[in-house]
C-alpha cells in the first residue's frame, strides 16, 4: 500500500484541516498515511474525527459532515517537536530546525517510511527540505514546480510555477523535459506539445532568456515536441500541453489566473441576485455553474509536484482545507504509481 507523509503543522489551517484531508484521503483512495507533527495535537484531532466527523467547507462536499473512523485506517504518527513558520528563511530554518515537521516529513520519504509527502506550509521550506533531504535527479540543475491547469480541451502543465525566479535557458530546457514527462505519464498526453510563455509568438520576441530558450528548444525538437512561443491570452486555448517559463513569470500567471476566476464567479453571483428575474436565471444556471467551478477550482487539483528531486513532494496552497489536501494526496499517489521521477532520470541517463 502506498503511504503518504503529510506535514500536519504546515499551512494556514494546520493541523486541523491537514488531518481532516489526510483521513479523508486514506478512506477514499485506500492509501496509508503518516502524519508528521505535534503528537498530542494530531491525536486530539483524530479522536475528534472519530467521535463527530468533520464538516467540509469546500468542493462538491461543502457544508457536508464527513463521518470516518480513523482507527480503522492505516494512519501512523511521527512526532515533530518543531515547526517552520511562513516568515522564516527556508535554508536557514531547515538547518536550524532539524526536528521540524517539514524536515521529518521529507526524511520519511528519504528513508522509505513513506513513498511521497504533501506540504501546505512554506513553499520555500518544502523545496529546500526536499532538495537537501532527497537530492536532485542527475542532470537537473534546479527542481521546478509543475502546476496542472484546466483548458477548453486537455489539462496543461505550467512549469516553473514559483520555485526559481532566476533561470538560465538550460534550466528552462530541463523544465520542458520534466513537464513533458509529467504530461505524458500522469496526464496521459501521448506527445505533449511544449510552448514558451512569452509576449509574442515570433521567435525574436521577449527578453534574452525567452529568446535563448526558444533557440535551445528549437534545436532539440528530436527530444521535445516544441511548437514555439505562446502568449498569456493563449494559456487556456489548448494550443500546447506544457507551458515553460521561469518561476517568477509562472507564479504571477498562476496567481492572476486564480484571482480572475474567483472574481468572475463573485461577479456572476452578484448579478444573479440583482433582481427577481436574475434570481430565477441563477437558480436555473446553478448546476451548470457548479460544474464549471469544479473544473477551474484549484482545490480540485490539490497540489503541485516538485519535479527534479529524487522523491515525490507535493506542494499545496498555504490556505488549503481538507478537500484540497485530500486531492493533494491523490496527486502524490498518482506520481508514485506512474514513477514520473524515475522516467525523468531515465531521460538523462539515455543522453
Amino acid at each position: 500500500m502506498t503511504r503518504i507523509a503529510l506535514d500536519a503543522m504546515g499551512g494556514d489551517n494546520a493541523p486541523q484541516e491537514i488531518i481532516y484531508g489526510a483521513v479523508w484521503a486514506a478512506y477514499e483512495y485506500g492509501v496509508a498515511i503518516e502524519l508528521v507533527g505535534k503528537q498530542d495535537k494530531i491525536e486530539y484531532e483524530l479522536e475528534k474525527i472519530r467521535i463527530q466527523g468533520f464538516l467540509s467547507t469546500a468542493g462538491g462536499f461543502k457544508n457536508k459532515r464527513i463521518k470516518i473512523d480513523p482507527t480503522k485506517l492505516d494512519i501512523k504518527i511521527t512526532h515533530a517537536a518543531e515547526i517552520i513558520e511562513m516568515g522564516e528563511a527556508p535554508g536557514q530554518a531547515i538547518r536550524k530546525k532539524k526536528k521540524s515537521s517539514i524536515v521529518l516529513a521529507v526524511a520519511a520519504v528519504a528513508t522509505g517510511s513513506s513513498d511521497a509527502m504533501v506540504a501546505a506550509g512554506s513553499t520555500g521550506a518544502a523545496m529546500a527540505a526536499s532538495l537537501f533531504g532527497l537530492g536532485r535527479i542527475p542532470g537537473i540543475d534546479r527542481p521546478a514546480i509543475a502546476v496542472t491547469l484546466p483548458t477548453m480541451k486537455n489539462p496543461i502543465v505550467v512549469i516553473d510555477a514559483g520555485a526559481n525566479s532566476n533561470c538560465s535557458p538550460e534550466m528552462l530546457f530541463q523544465f520542458a523535459v520534466m513537464g513533458t514527462t509529467f504530461s505524458k505519464n500522469v496526464l496521459n498526453i501521448e506527445s505533449p506539445r511544449v510552448g514558451v510563455l512569452n509576449i509574442g509568438e515570433e521567435a525574436g520576441k521577449g527578453n534574452e532568456l525567452a529568446q535563448a530558450t526558444y533557440k535551445l528548444l528549437e534545436d532539440n525538437q528530436d527530444k521535445i515536441n516544441f511548437i514555439g512561443n505562446i502568449e498569456g491570452k493563449e494559456l487556456f486555448s489548448g494550443l500546447c500541453d506544457v507551458v515553460v517559463c521561469d518561476g517568477f513569470v509562472g507564479n504571477v500567471a498562476l496567481k492572476i489566473t486564480e484571482g480572475t476566476a474567483g472574481m468572475m464567479f463573485r461577479m456572476l453571483k452578484k448579478e444573479f441576485k440583482a433582481n427577481p428575474l436574475a434570481k430565477i436565471a441563477g437558480l436555473i444556471a446553478s448546476p451548470f455553474m457548479k460544474n464549471i467551478y469544479k473544473k477551474i477550482n484549484h482545490e480540485e487539483f490539490g497540489g503541485a509536484l516538485l519535479l527534479g528531486v529524487k522523491g515525490i513532494t507535493v506542494i499545496s496552497h498555504g490556505s488549503s482545507k481538507a478537500y484540497a489536501i485530500k486531492n493533494a494526496v491523490r496527486v502524490a499517489r498518482d506520481a508514485v504509481e506512474t514513477g514520473v521521477n524515475q522516467k525523468i532520470a531515465e531521460f538523462y541517463e539515455g543522453q
